[in-house]
């Protein structure tokens, strides 16, 4: 029978419940078990799909095209395997799914109640994962913290999970923050016993409890969190603030997470291997000779969690060829007004990442500029890829005027045009291009080279594509379409020719880089920009400068 693990927070928000989720995902199938996650998130919207990323940071696109939570991201990047839209729940998706029931009549006519009605669907959720995957354990994140009254039908149902799947097959792990007063200097635990006494009075006993804190937990403090929480010693952890997120599987390793819960749940498994994940830690903490610079241009850089995924395929990339990383946060926006420009000849490569409407787009085309005619590597990612397509146009017509129709929809020039099935639809939620589609790569090119196969999967999230009436002119300008759809319709990969690396997708790679996997597109960018971080002498900045336009 599946075995459940569930994971609540409490204290704050944000300390790293999905890291942790995800961490204990990794040891447990280290020891030979079929693992999967699952994130439940209290708000009303049915997905984050519509959010904006500084309302909820960025959206994490699955292979069956579900627009999800972020922290999914980090759990396909931990325990490395390909989720389903079953692994992200929201309370719109459950309270859709029992108004629809209820219109429909398939309750008979009786009173519809958040118990039992809700919790009821919340529960056949979290079952339903476990039989799509026929995974040995699912663990399952509930977002926010005890004490907020949008997650009390999430903990009530976790509640009555023990009684449904059975106590030896259910696991309750609390994560809570050990504060520090500087004062005094020393950790307090008040908040954790306040928050452990809130869960409890839900009817919820932790079988864990994890302590994140910025230091040592010593034992005095465990002794006394496990005397006041009613929790074995050995089951206080504590999660001290780590110098990479991937160090926290060998952390809790350490602390014999792993252990403790196989024996709770009567799991009969193999001894750990961790090998391959503790060279990988080991390589991203040892110093490095080397440190490439990346600009990356977009418009939502004050909150960096709009691009986790970008953020973490480039370590991912600079950890593979033994190098560090230093990541330039550009605004698109101060580019556009003809600020901080200076900040491109500072770096080695630039990515422009994907995102969403008129703001900033000419900063990102000042980006392009810059890297096409200096010979500056760039990745240009969904979006990206776009707008460098539109500022070679601009060089080619010699005219500010071609554009997107998203940003411009009369202009003469629509090198990037809405896709021909998203013109009649109306409803923005779940209905752009999403999720994994075939790409056939052509031989010779930078994209072949990177990927070294004939045909990849790649995941998608637009609405806009490349307009095929100016495949000629550009084709003639030097622009080599690399990847295309099997039918040949859609651009996919399109990229410079006599150019160390000017390469954009129209699908997100970011999206399926691990971290002992780096992506093969992100790899070649960072090799490009790598060798270019190496090179001297490099030319002023000035000309290129001379020959800006401010935007409009």
């Amino acid at each position: 029978m599946t075995k459940y693990i569930f994971c609540t927070g409490g204290v704050v928000s944000s300390l790293g419940k999905g890291v942790a989720a995800a961490s204990i995902g990794r040891i447990l199938k280290s020891r030979g078990l079929s693992v999967t996650v699952q994130k439940l998130d209290p708000y009303l919207n049915v997905d984050p799909g519509t959010m904006s990323p500084y309302e909820h940071g960025e959206v994490f696109v699955l292979e069956d095209g579900a627009e999800t939570d972020l922290d999914l991201g980090a759990y396909e990047r931990f325990i490395d395997e390909n989720l389903s839209r079953a692994s992200n729940l929201t309370s719109g998706q459950v309270y859709q799914e029992v108004i629809n029931r209820e219109r429909r009549g398939d309750y008979l006519g009786k009173t519809i109640q958040v118990i039992p009605h809700v919790t009821n669907q919340i529960k056949a959720r979290i079952t339903e994962v476990a039989r799509h995957s026929q995974a040995d354990i699912v663990i399952v994140e509930v977002g926010g913290t005890v004490g907020d009254i949008e997650s009390l039908p999430f903990l009530e149902a976790l509640r009555q999970m023990r009684k449904d799947a059975g106590r030896n097959n259910t696991f309750y792990i609390h994560v809570t923050l050990l504060p520090h007063l500087q004062a005094t200097n020393e950790l307090k635990t008040k908040p954790t016993q306040h928050s452990v006494r809130e869960l409890r009075g839900i009817g919820i006993q932790p079988d864990m409890i994890m302590c994140r804190a910025d230091l040592p937990v010593g034992k005095d403090l465990r002794d006394k969190i496990a005397l006041f929480c009613d929790v074995e010693r050995e089951a206080v952890i504590p999660l001290t603030t780590a110098d990479t997120i991937y160090e926290v599987p060998l952390t809790l390793e350490e602390e014999g997470v792993a252990d403790f819960i196989c024996r709770q749940l009567n799991i009969a498994c193999r001894a750990p291997d961790l090998s391959e994940w503790r060279r990988m830690v080991e390589h991203i903490k040892k110093p490095k000779a080397h440190t490439v610079t990346i600009g990356i241009v977009g418009k939502y850089v004050e909150l960096e969690d709009a691009y986790i995924s970008v953020y973490e395929a480039l370590h991912h990339a600079a950890t593979q060829q033994d190098c560090e990383v230093n990541i330039e946060w550009i605004p698109s926006e101060n580019l556009e007004r003809m600020r901080q420009i200076e900040r491109l000849e500072r770096v080695d490569g630039i990515v422009v990442p994907g995102g969403f409407g008129e703001r900033g787009i000419e900063g990102k085309i000042v980006a392009a500029k810059f890297a096409r005619t200096r010979q500056v590597p760039y990745l240009g990612l969904c979006l990206g890829m776009q707008v460098m397509v539109i500022e070679l146009a601009r060089d080619v017509f010699e005219s500010d005027s071609p554009n997107s129709t998203e940003f411009n929809p009369t202009t003469p020039y629509p090198v990037i045009d809405l896709m021909a099935d998203q013109r009649d639809i109306a409803s923005l939620g779940g209905t752009m291009r999403l999720g994994s589609y075939p790409c056939h790569l052509r031989d010779g090119s930078i994209a072949a080279q990177a990927y070294q196969v004939k045909v990849v999967h790649e995941r998608h999230r637009h609405r806009f594509e490349f307009k095929n009436e100016f495949r000629d002119v550009l084709s003639a300008a030097g622009l080599l379409f690399s990847g295309l759809s099997p039918d040949e319709r859609l651009v996919e990969i399109a990229e410079l020719k006599d150019h160390p690396f000017m390469l954009g997708s129209q699908f997100h790679p970011e999206f399926k880089s691990r971290p002992t996997r780096p992506h093969p597109l992100f790899a070649a960018f960072f090799k490009a920009a790598r060798e270019r971080s190496q090179t001297a002498n490099q030319p002023s900045l000035m000309p290129v400068l001379e020959t800006q336009a401010t935007a409009p």
